[in-house]
C-alpha cells in the first residue's frame, strides 16, 4: 500500500469528498445533540468500539477542515507559532512577494531577520490578515450603505 499525499500536496478525490461530507454531518449532528461537545464511537477492524469526546472547539475545527475537503479544496495547516518565509507569507495572504516585502518595510507586519532572510511569525500574519479583513468588511458595508442611499433617490 502506497502512502497518500496530504491535502497540502493534492486535491481531494471523490472518495475523500464523500467521506469528509459524511463525517462532517456526523460530527455536526453529534455537536448539535449536546453542549459538552461531540461524542463519537469508532470501531476498529475487529469491531471493538472506542468512544471519543470532541470538545466544541475541536469539533468545530474538524468541521471546518471537513468542509474544505467536502468542497474539493486542499488546505495547508499553519501552526500559530510557526515562522514563515516571505514567499509562504505572501502565498497565505494571496499577494505577490514584492507586495508583502513592501508591507514588511512599512511595518504593517512584524518580522525578524535571520541572516539576510526575513521570517514572519504566523501569529503576526494572522493578526494582520484579521485586521485587513475587518477593514475590507467595513469598506464593503460603507459601499453597500452608499449604494442603498443612491437607490432611494
Amino acid at each position: 500500500m502506497t502512502a497518500m499525499k496530504a491535502f497540502d500536496e493534492r486535491l481531494p478525490s471523490e472518495i475523500d469528498i464523500k467521506s469528509a461530507d459524511n463525517l462532517r454531518e456526523i460530527i455536526a449532528g453529534a455537536l448539535d445533540a449536546g453542549t459538552d461537545g461531540a461524542k463519537i464511537k469508532f470501531a476498529n477492524q475487529e469491531g471493538k468500539l472506542a468512544e471519543v469526546v470532541l470538545t466544541p472547539s475541536i469539533a468545530e475545527t474538524f468541521i471546518k477542515v471537513l468542509r474544505l475537503i467536502s468542497n474539493g479544496q486542499g488546505f495547508h495547516v499553519i501552526p500559530y507559532k510557526a515562522e514563515l518565509t516571505t514567499q509562504e507569507a505572501a502565498d497565505f495572504l494571496n499577494v505577490s512577494r514584492p507586495f508583502l516585502i513592501k508591507l514588511l518595510e512599512q511595518h504593517d507586519i512584524a518580522y525578524d531577520r535571520v541572516g539576510r532572510h526575513r521570517r514572519i511569525k504566523a501569529e503576526d500574519l494572522f493578526e494582520y490578515k484579521h485586521k485587513r479583513d475587518q477593514s475590507r468588511a467595513r469598506a464593503l458595508e460603507e459601499l453597500a450603505k452608499e449604494d442603498a442611499s443612491l437607490g432611494q433617490i
